[in-house]
């Protein structure tokens, strides 16, 4: 044979070889990891949330770094504000928080997306809102020109979180995909 043939049998080979690591699970649960899963089992059943859920925000937000801080101040794997941080220290009696710590930061997290679903109800205005804050989902779906019927968003005004409800959805849709319905409570 010579040296073009076995190039093209080679490149061929490798195509195949990289399209079926990419359709593999294993792949897929790199991409999609579950990291701190005894923080997220514990929390997400105590405040009421799909498991995969909760991972879709981390990777989301942090995409699983304990130590991340935005650049508008969040801090740790589901990006807590200092205002959430102090408001769940007082709501769920904690003396001390250390928001970098996995445990602390999921719990304070999942204690807050319960929060918002009482409040809204609907997965993607509670996503909204996490990312949004409350009070601008409440101002939207007030508004004509976001909200036709005053439940739903058909428009939000804010880039960063129609992105990041797109970016939460696909994540949870993936979670979902990879690992089954096994996280949801």
């Amino acid at each position: 044979m010579n040296k073009k043939k076995i190039l093209i049998i080679l490149s061929i080979l490798l195509i195949l070889f990289i399209t079926i690591l990419i359709e593999s699970k294993t792949v897929h649960k790199i991409i999609y990891p579950k990291k701190y899963p005894e923080a997220v089992e514990k929390y997400s059943k105590e405040f009421n949330l799909e498991e995969n859920l909760v991972y879709s925000i981390i990777k989301a937000e942090s995409k699983f770094r304990k130590k991340a801080v935005s650049n508008k101040g969040a801090k740790g794997l589901m990006q807590i504000s200092d205002i959430t941080r102090d408001w769940a220290k007082e709501e769920l009696e904690l003396s001390e928080v250390d928001i970098f710590d996995p445990d602390t930061n999921i719990r304070i997290g999942c204690w807050y997306l319960n929060k918002l679903f009482k409040e809204f109800g609907s997965l993607d205005l509670v996503i909204a809102a996490y990312n949004g804050g409350s009070g601008n989902v409440k101002k939207w779906l007030s508004n004509s020109d976001f909200s036709k019927d005053g439940e739903k968003l058909h428009m939000i005004p804010f880039k960063e979180t129609s992105n990041y409800l797109e970016k939460v959805n696909k994540n949870y849709k993936n979670y979902n995909e990879i690992y089954g319905k096994e996280g949801i409570n």
